[in-house]
């Protein structure tokens, strides 16, 4: 078993700590707040006063941060200076392609090996070791990320060099925050056309309209299996998350010129949900607004 340093103990990241922790690894964990630093003490892991001392004679170092500036900031000021020549970093962070591959390249002019591995899943998943991971660094680097990453997800892909984990990772949000919106759109349109929502849904499930976002994470409380929507849009995967995801998206397609008019409608609609004060609900509960109503 390996010592692992966690730095982020989020939503996202508390979860990801404990399955660690359950796995047999000794975790050292750190976070700006008291609360997630208890549970991470509750569930086997040691807690670190700062960044760098979770970082300090480890064999690797996974992160969960909230943006690029506070995965710079991180390894630059305190992961970098305390970590042992060698040691594997794991960043975990949902952030921009640029910025994941100018620490990868900072990582390595240190002597450290690095990886961008953002996840798919949400906090559920997160808890119940279900994740996806999106692996972007060196063949070497994701051989020895590989049985980590394992043990808090279902499935671990390599997605090519520095930066590609990243660019998986705001692909794949694009085409379900797209997805999300036309599949809300057309739940809407078929109850006010005087369908049946259960019934639509047995038949849109089984027919070319069928998608993850309506038959894992049906909008529509009491229609296909238990999702946010039954429980008032809350828990799930935020709205601001995914607006934030969508943003990363719209800024990578720029520096490359790439057309994403469908991205960029799933962004502003999603913008405009975030601007109603809907941002801590989960995405699907755009549903309402489409509809002119307001969610839960």
């Amino acid at each position: 078993m390996a010592r692992i340093g966690f730095v982020g103990l989020g939503n996202m990241g508390g979860g990801m700590a404990l399955n660690l922790a359950k796995a047999g690894h000794e975790v050292i964990a750190f976070d700006l707040a008291e609360a997630a630093l208890v549970r991470a003490r509750d569930g086997g892991c040691t807690t670190a006063a700062t960044a760098a001392e979770a970082a300090t004679d480890i064999d690797a170092v996974v992160t969960m941060l909230p943006a690029g500036k506070h995965v710079a900031m991180v390894y630059a000021e305190q992961i970098f200076p305390a970590a042992k020549p060698g040691t594997l970093f794991l960043d975990c962070s949902t952030i921009d392609v640029a910025t994941a591959r100018t620490v990868a390249q900072a990582a390595a002019a240190k002597g450290f090996v690095m990886v961008d591995a953002p996840v798919s899943g949400g906090i559920a998943a997160a808890n119940g070791g279900t994740l996806t991971f999106m692996v972007g660094g060196p063949a070497d680097a994701f051989a020895r990320a590989e049985p980590i990453l394992a043990q808090m997800g279902k499935a671990v892909i390599h997605a090519g060099d520095a930066g590609a984990g990243q660019a998986a990772k705001i692909c794949n949000n694009m085409i379900l925050g797209s997805q999300m919106i036309a599949t809300c759109e057309a739940l809407a349109l078929a109850i006010r056309l005087g369908l049946d929502p259960q019934r639509f849904y047995d038949i849109a499930s089984k027919a070319s309209g069928q998608s993850w976002s309506l038959t894992s994470y049906c909008p529509l409380p009491g229609v296909g299996p238990a999702s946010p929507a039954d429980r008032g849009y809350e828990g799930g995967f935020a709205a601001g998350l995914m607006l934030k995801d969508l943003k990363l998206a719209m800024a990578a397609a720029q520096g490359v010129d790439a057309a994403v008019p469908m991205g960029a409608a799933a962004e502003a609609l999603y913008q405009a949900f975030v601007n109603s004060g809907e941002g801590t609900r989960d995405f699907s509960g755009i549903i309402a607004m489409l509809d002119g109503k307001r969610p839960g």
